[in-house]
């Protein structure tokens, strides 16, 4: 693939590629470096590449794990492992328009998202990410011992039912998933301990009586959205940007009505969430600085 390049565009979390076009195959020495830079700083924005094929965009995605295949929304004809997104202006809502981590509602949520746009407009419709190993970090030492125990709702009937309907999705009959996840995740690669719970889906705390789980998810929602945990993302066409849902939350703008966005998404499978007190990683994380691979 000749030389990579990954320059960190935080301290936080997020780091630019360069070097490797992904509407091209990638060999196996390039995929293991962008697999550690993505366990390193958790999104990743590949520059440069070109429009990326459904087949070479699944087979690319494929090499992180099996693919998830999303609750609701309608796929695209060719590959039901690719999430078509497109907002314009006779939609009704759009893709990721709020605070959430992608499908957290699943037993199995998702380990990453890999998204390249194709449509977009003159302006606007930034991609906002938000770690939340930094959020958790964040807390006082008295918070996270009160949190650790601490399990929370995932639902998704108040987010799923409808939604694609303009584009003609029928959900009659459908029962949509619903999961309880611990309110503080451990990575499985990294160790490091991050917030999980998200405006989008996240309705409750069983343990906690009904007002005291309505305080203490307000409190986490407005901490895990402080600027100081975020990087945003200006889309140029065919960017592919790829995102560790274990870790991050997101928020794509809505903010270019009633212009157009559209773009392929494929999604990786994860397995279930755990807390693990020592936050001891689960397999050995190479260490990546920012440089030329």
């Amino acid at each position: 693939m000749g030389t990579i390049e990954v320059t960190a565009v935080s301290p936080i979390l997020g780091a630019e590629v360069r070097g490797v076009d992904l509407a091209s195959p990638v060999d196996d020495a390039s995929f293991e470096l962008i697999r550690d830079a993505f366990h390193d700083h958790g999104v990743l924005f590949f520059k440069g590449s070109g429009p990326i094929e459904p087949d070479v965009h699944v087979a690319f995605a494929s090499r992180f794990g099996p693919l998830h295949t999303h609750p609701a929304a309608p796929t695209h004809e060719a590959n039901d492992s690719i999430f078509v997104i497109h907002t314009h202006r006779d939609s009704k809502v759009s893709n990721g328009n709020g605070w959430h981590t992608d499908v957290s509602c699943d037993e199995e949520p998702p380990l990453g998202t890999m998204l390249q746009l194709h449509l977009l407009p003159p302006n606007g419709g930034d991609t906002l990410f938000a770690c939340m190993a930094a959020a958790y970090e964040a807390l006082s030492q008295t918070m996270k011992d009160f949190l650790a125990p601490l399990t929370a709702l995932h639902e998704s009937e108040h987010v799923y039912r409808g939604r694609y309907s303009d584009r003609g999705v029928d959900d009659t009959g459908k029962v949509y998933p619903n999961a309880e996840h611990p309110v503080v995740r451990t990575h499985p690669v990294t160790g490091r301990q991050a917030l999980y719970v998200n405006r989008g889906f996240t309705t409750r705390i069983p343990s906690l009586s009904a007002y005291e789980s309505k305080a203490v998810l307000a409190m986490l929602f407005d901490h895990c959205a402080k600027p100081e945990f975020q990087v945003r993302h200006r889309w140029d066409k065919y960017d592919v940007v790829f995102w560790d849902n274990r870790r991050l939350q997101h928020f794509a703008m809505w903010d270019y009505w009633p212009n157009e966005r559209k773009g392929h998404r494929v999604t990786v499978k994860g397995d279930r969430p755990f807390h693990r007190e020592d936050g001891v990683s689960a397999e050995p994380l190479s260490t990546v600085s920012d440089g030329h691979f």
